[in-house]
């Protein structure tokens, strides 16, 4: 049998110490590239806000501007207001302050919401719901923003969707003398908010 020396003993320590890292090395190596993988994923993603768009096709004219009123005139004029917005939304109309008053709890509003007319013409308008019937007063105390506006109608934000309002007015035929001079001034204001 074969005598190891201490001279042998020692080269064989140093070389199988180093040896067993590399073979430590190699199987570790080795077992990591041998794992199964797999991976998925869902790329693009975006998003985008909806909007809510209102228009109307007076081209920021006044609907009425009327001087010299006497008891018993009264006229009408047509408005087509336009959602193009990609929202669902509800259409409230109310009125802006337009300055001085003291004519407006004699003059008579009629507001009514259909289809056929626009600016400057109410021909063709077919009248389908009342919105609002009483002195203009009456509506400018109770109609003074979206959160107290008279309902008109509910686009669905699926396209372009148009209504036609017929405003009428009348200045009472009972106004008193104290009435002269007086004047009235609103602004008509359609809001939409996203339902």
């Amino acid at each position: 049998m074969p005598k190891f020396t201490r001279r042998s003993s020692r080269i064989a320590t140093a070389i199988a110490l180093p040896a067993a890292v590399v073979a430590a090395g190699l199987i570790v190596s080795t077992s990591s590239y041998a794992a199964f993988s797999s991976t998925t994923s869902n790329e693009g993603n975006t998003w985008t806000a909806g909007s809510v768009q209102l228009g109307d096709d007076d081209a920021e004219r006044a609907l009425f501007s009327v001087p010299d009123a006497k008891p018993g005139d009264g006229g009408s004029n047509c408005i087509a207001v336009t959602s193009t917005g990609s929202l669902a939304s509800e259409v409230r109309l109310y009125a802006a302050p337009g300055g001085a008053d003291g004519l407006s709890e004699h003059l008579s509003l009629i507001v009514e919401q259909g289809t056929g007319g626009g600016y400057g013409t109410c021909d063709g308008f077919t009248a389908q719901t009342m919105v609002f019937d009483g002195r203009l007063s009456a509506f400018t105390s109770a109609h003074s923003s979206f959160a107290d506006g008279a309902a008109t109608w509910s686009p669905s934000g699926s396209g372009s969707e148009t209504r036609t309002f017929r405003i009428t007015w009348q200045l009472a035929d009972d106004a008193p003398n104290s009435a002269q001079g007086a004047t009235a001034a609103t602004s008509f204001v359609w809001e939409a908010q996203n339902s």
